[in-house]
């Protein structure tokens, strides 16, 4: 089991996903991971998310996953929590992952519903999260991003009432609605996190206990400062940010939006390395579109000139 320090109720704020730094034959670039979760936590940020979505997490095998999930615990340092991504397609594989990094001082876990095309039942669904938690012990967090296994609120809340060590979700696919009423029936306990990167203003507003995003990989210390503002209840500056963040996911929103993130972390002076195949890098015309909003979130004066 794993000898986590954070209960799930301090697991909250601004949670960036870790993108993992790929080296020219696409190998982990564990010296850049180094530095990049640093950066992070230099940004303010509440907490590391290693081996999800931004982080390329279904390109890895359990074995990088484990080495990944262990750099970031390592460098974090118990200072803030850690939660590892799980991104497969079977029960099996989710137990397999989940214990490949148990011992690692994980937090918590993100797991994804199954991806492929098949839709499980309710009832499989629930049993799936059941097993995981059952045999595993770890903190879980569901990631509700699949479009045709997408889980409904009735069965989320099920799952945060009668599985305990089911304690959140993380709610992606610009689903407002869903969130809104996820955060109208939870229970005292659970925890509702926003994944909807265009909309994080109104989602905090809402009151989601944090938030999980590419967007916060992207720019972790604007991110922070409009979670403060929101917390501070200063909406006015709060509506300003939103508006600087949503101009530059406009840029940043592709079909290879991981690679156009690394590229946006390197211009803060972030390592970030190359995207694994078939993700393609950043073209010189989404470099370009991405450097203005940069520039107007973080100053001129903070951009690397040569990244």
């Amino acid at each position: 089991m794993s000898q986590s320090r954070f209960q799930p109720s301090a697991i909250h704020g601004i949670l960036p996903p870790l993108t993992t730094p790929f080296t020219s034959d696409e190998e982990i670039d564990e010296k850049a991971l180094r530095k990049q979760v640093h950066f992070m936590m230099d940004q303010g940020v509440h907490g590391l998310v290693s081996g999800g979505s931004a982080g390329e997490g279904f390109t890895l095998s359990t074995d990088e996953l484990r080495r990944i999930v262990a750099v970031t615990c390592e460098e974090a340092a118990g200072r803030m929590p850690v939660i590892a991504g799980i991104i497969v397609d079977s029960t099996r594989q989710a137990v397999e992952r989940a214990r490949a990094v148990a011992d690692l001082g994980v937090d918590a876990l993100q797991i994804t519903p199954v991806h492929y095309i098949y839709k499980p039942d309710d009832e499989a669904t629930f049993k799936h999260f059941k097993t995981v938690a059952d045999e595993v012990g770890i903190p879980i967090i569901i990631y509700n991003v699949v479009p045709w296994n997408y889980i409904s609120p009735k069965l989320l809340l099920r799952m945060m009432r009668e599985i305990p060590l089911v304690f959140g979700v993380k709610q992606s696919a610009s689903d407002v609605k869903t969130l809104a009423d996820l955060m109208l029936y939870a229970g005292p306990d659970d925890r509702i996190y926003t994944a909807i990167d265009s909309l994080l203003y109104p989602t905090f507003a809402l009151g989601a206990h944090g938030a999980i995003s590419q967007i916060l990989s992207a720019v972790p210390g604007a991110c922070v400062r409009l979670w403060d503002a929101v917390q501070a209840g200063d909406h006015a500056a709060a509506a300003a940010l939103h508006r600087q963040l949503l101009t530059l996911w406009n840029a940043i929103y592709s079909e290879n939006r991981v690679a156009v993130t690394k590229y946006v972390q390197a211009l803060q002076g972030c390592p970030s390395g190359l995207p694994r195949a078939p993700i393609v890098e950043a073209t010189p015309a989404q470099k370009e579109a991405v450097r203005q909003p940069l520039a107007d979130l973080i100053g001129p004066d903070r951009m690397q000139r040569s990244a």
